[in-house]
Protein backbone atom coordinates (compact mmCIF):
# COMPACT_ATOMS: atom_id res chain seq x y z
CA UNK A 1 0.00 0.00 0.00
CA UNK A 2 2.85 2.37 0.81
CA UNK A 3 4.46 1.81 -2.57
CA UNK A 4 1.12 2.31 -4.31
CA UNK A 5 0.77 5.69 -2.59
CA UNK A 6 4.39 6.66 -3.33
CA UNK A 7 4.13 6.22 -7.11
CA UNK A 8 1.71 9.14 -7.64
CA UNK A 9 3.78 11.25 -5.23
CA UNK A 10 6.82 10.68 -7.43
CA UNK A 11 4.86 11.87 -10.46
CA UNK A 12 4.12 15.17 -8.68
CA UNK A 13 7.54 15.59 -7.04
CA UNK A 14 8.34 18.90 -8.80
CA UNK A 15 5.00 20.40 -7.73
CA UNK A 16 5.47 19.12 -4.18
CA UNK A 17 8.84 20.85 -3.94
CA UNK A 18 7.37 24.11 -5.22
CA UNK A 19 4.61 23.97 -2.62
CA UNK A 20 6.80 22.84 0.30
CA UNK A 21 6.33 25.88 2.55
CA UNK A 22 2.54 26.14 2.15
CA UNK A 23 2.24 22.38 2.67
CA UNK A 24 4.30 22.49 5.87
CA UNK A 25 2.29 25.43 7.20
CA UNK A 26 -0.96 23.68 6.27
CA UNK A 27 0.24 20.48 7.92
CA UNK A 28 0.94 22.12 11.27
CA UNK A 29 -2.20 24.27 11.20
CA UNK A 30 -4.47 21.47 10.02
CA UNK A 31 -3.08 18.85 12.37
CA UNK A 32 -3.37 21.13 15.39
CA UNK A 33 -6.86 22.25 14.42
CA UNK A 34 -8.07 18.69 13.83
CA UNK A 35 -6.87 17.51 17.23
CA UNK A 36 -7.40 20.49 19.51
CA UNK A 37 -10.72 21.74 18.14
CA UNK A 38 -12.35 18.36 18.71
CA UNK A 39 -10.80 18.04 22.15
CA UNK A 40 -11.77 21.58 23.09
CA UNK A 41 -15.37 21.15 22.01
CA UNK A 42 -15.65 17.84 23.86
CA UNK A 43 -14.27 19.43 26.99
CA UNK A 44 -16.58 22.44 26.60
CA UNK A 45 -19.59 20.11 26.45
CA UNK A 46 -18.49 18.22 29.56
CA UNK A 47 -17.00 15.03 28.14
CA UNK A 48 -14.88 12.91 30.43
CA UNK A 49 -11.09 13.29 30.14
CA UNK A 50 -10.84 9.82 28.56
CA UNK A 51 -13.34 10.83 25.87
CA UNK A 52 -11.56 14.13 25.26
CA UNK A 53 -8.24 12.32 24.80
CA UNK A 54 -9.90 9.75 22.55
CA UNK A 55 -10.90 12.54 20.14
CA UNK A 56 -7.40 14.00 19.73
CA UNK A 57 -6.01 11.56 17.16
CA UNK A 58 -9.27 11.05 15.20
CA UNK A 59 -7.84 12.44 11.95
CA UNK A 60 -5.06 9.89 11.47
CA UNK A 61 -5.22 6.26 10.39
CA UNK A 62 -6.70 3.81 12.87
CA UNK A 63 -3.52 1.98 13.98
CA UNK A 64 -1.69 5.25 14.69
CA UNK A 65 -4.74 6.82 16.33
CA UNK A 66 -5.31 3.88 18.67
CA UNK A 67 -1.67 3.90 19.76
CA UNK A 68 -1.69 7.64 20.37
CA UNK A 69 -5.00 7.45 22.25
CA UNK A 70 -3.64 4.77 24.55
CA UNK A 71 -0.47 6.79 25.14
CA UNK A 72 -2.33 10.01 26.08
CA UNK A 73 -5.01 8.41 28.25
CA UNK A 74 -7.81 7.94 25.74
CA UNK A 75 -9.87 4.85 24.99
CA UNK A 76 -8.41 3.12 21.89
CA UNK A 77 -11.66 1.39 20.92
CA UNK A 78 -13.58 4.68 21.06
CA UNK A 79 -10.83 6.34 19.03
CA UNK A 80 -11.14 3.61 16.38
CA UNK A 81 -14.85 4.36 15.99
CA UNK A 82 -14.18 8.11 15.83
CA UNK A 83 -11.47 7.61 13.19
CA UNK A 84 -13.80 5.58 10.99
CA UNK A 85 -16.61 8.11 11.43
CA UNK A 86 -14.25 10.99 10.60
CA UNK A 87 -13.07 9.20 7.47
CA UNK A 88 -16.58 8.41 6.26
CA UNK A 89 -17.87 11.94 6.84
CA UNK A 90 -14.78 13.49 5.28
CA UNK A 91 -14.87 11.27 2.21
CA UNK A 92 -18.58 11.89 1.68
CA UNK A 93 -18.57 15.60 2.35
CA UNK A 94 -15.41 17.04 0.88
CA UNK A 95 -16.56 17.57 -2.73
CA UNK A 96 -19.55 19.67 -1.68
CA UNK A 97 -17.56 21.48 0.99
CA UNK A 98 -14.82 22.56 -1.42
CA UNK A 99 -17.42 23.68 -3.98
CA UNK A 100 -19.13 25.72 -1.26
CA UNK A 101 -15.94 27.52 -0.21
CA UNK A 102 -14.61 27.84 -3.76
CA UNK A 103 -11.43 25.75 -3.52
CA UNK A 104 -10.77 24.27 -6.95
CA UNK A 105 -7.12 23.17 -6.75
CA UNK A 106 -6.88 19.39 -6.66
CA UNK A 107 -3.56 19.65 -4.83
CA UNK A 108 -5.06 21.81 -2.08
CA UNK A 109 -8.18 19.70 -1.78
CA UNK A 110 -6.18 16.48 -1.70
CA UNK A 111 -3.78 17.64 0.99
CA UNK A 112 -6.64 18.85 3.18
CA UNK A 113 -8.60 15.63 2.70
CA UNK A 114 -5.61 13.43 3.53
CA UNK A 115 -4.87 15.51 6.59
CA UNK A 116 -8.38 15.21 7.97
CA UNK A 117 -10.07 12.15 6.47
CA UNK A 118 -7.01 9.84 6.27
CA UNK A 119 -7.33 6.59 4.26
CA UNK A 120 -10.99 6.80 3.35
CA UNK A 121 -10.63 10.38 2.18
CA UNK A 122 -7.49 9.47 0.24
CA UNK A 123 -9.26 6.59 -1.51
CA UNK A 124 -12.05 8.96 -2.53
CA UNK A 125 -9.51 11.60 -3.62
CA UNK A 126 -7.90 9.10 -6.01
CA UNK A 127 -11.31 8.62 -7.60
CA UNK A 128 -11.41 12.33 -8.41
CA UNK A 129 -7.88 12.62 -9.84
CA UNK A 130 -4.39 11.20 -9.48
CA UNK A 131 -3.11 14.63 -8.41
CA UNK A 132 -5.71 14.90 -5.64
CA UNK A 133 -4.91 11.37 -4.52
CA UNK A 134 -1.16 12.03 -4.46
CA UNK A 135 -1.51 15.14 -2.33
CA UNK A 136 -4.01 13.36 -0.10
CA UNK A 137 -1.58 10.49 0.45
CA UNK A 138 1.10 13.00 1.40
CA UNK A 139 -1.22 14.78 3.85
CA UNK A 140 -2.32 11.50 5.39
CA UNK A 141 1.22 10.24 5.89
CA UNK A 142 2.65 13.49 7.25
CA UNK A 143 -0.28 14.04 9.61
CA UNK A 144 0.10 10.50 10.96
CA UNK A 145 3.76 11.10 11.79
CA UNK A 146 3.18 14.59 13.19
CA UNK A 147 0.24 13.52 15.37
CA UNK A 148 2.07 10.46 16.69
CA UNK A 149 5.08 12.53 17.69
CA UNK A 150 3.69 15.91 18.72
CA UNK A 151 0.26 15.25 20.24
CA UNK A 152 1.57 13.21 23.20
CA UNK A 153 4.42 15.69 23.67
CA UNK A 154 2.18 18.78 23.58
CA UNK A 155 -0.41 17.26 25.89
CA UNK A 156 2.25 16.26 28.40
CA UNK A 157 3.50 19.87 28.43
CA UNK A 158 -0.01 21.35 28.68
CA UNK A 159 -1.25 19.02 31.41
CA UNK A 160 1.71 19.53 33.76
Amino acid sequence: ATVALAVPLHAYWRRLRQMALPLIAGLFAGSATAAFSAMGLARLFGASPETVFSLGPKSVTTPIAMGVAEQIGGIPSLTAVLVILTGILGAMGFPAFFRLIGVRSHATQGFAVGLTAHGLGTARAFLVSEEMGAFSALGMGLNGVLTAVLLPLLLSLLIR
